[in-house]
């Protein structure tokens, strides 16, 4: 996985290959049932533009976080891209949350996806929290990006 993060820039970007077609990897990144394979523990939205919903890490009894989910954009196999972090039920929008694109590029027998998220700059926190959200985030897209391989072998396999 190639890294290119910048906090000045308020960017986080990532490219990975994944031996899958990209109609494959674009269901995998997109599709609720499978986003909560490799992100949250639960995805509960629509994927269609401007559809709210939430997404939820941790066990519900034990120390959850639901954050506000909205699917910006869909173009099935080559990009989605979605805001997250607004509070639930709020629509997404510069400001008040985070914008994840995802770029895919057949490559050969599989698919380059290229991963960016940006606002961070924008929700107009003071320095100290926006890198402290910035890094969070870096840390948090380090962890889970990196499943979307294997997840998406596994769909593979299973047929």
């Amino acid at each position: 996985m190639d890294i290119f993060d910048s906090a000045e820039l308020g960017e986080i970007r990532r490219e990975l290959y994944i031996d899958a077609s990209p109609e494959i990897v674009f269901d995998v990144i997109s599709m609720p049932e499978h986003v909560a394979q490799w992100w949250p523990d639960e995805a509960d939205y629509e994927p269609r533009p401007g559809s709210t919903g939430s997404i939820t890490f941790g066990d519900r009894g034990n120390g959850v976080k639901v954050q506000g989910f909205t699917v910006v954009d869909l173009d099935r196999p080559r990009s989605f891209s979605f805001r997250w972090t607004q509070p639930v039920g709020a629509q997404g929008a510069p400001g008040n949350s985070m914008l994840v694109t995802f770029e895919l590029v057949p490559t050969g027998e599989g698919t380059t996806v290229k991963f960016v998220e940006t606002g961070f700059r924008e929700l107009g926190w003071d320095a100290a929290a926006t890198e402290s959200l910035f890094k969070d985030h870096v840390s948090g897209w380090n962890l889970f990006l990196p499943k979307l391989a294997p997840y998406t072998a596994s769909l593979r396999s299973a047929s």
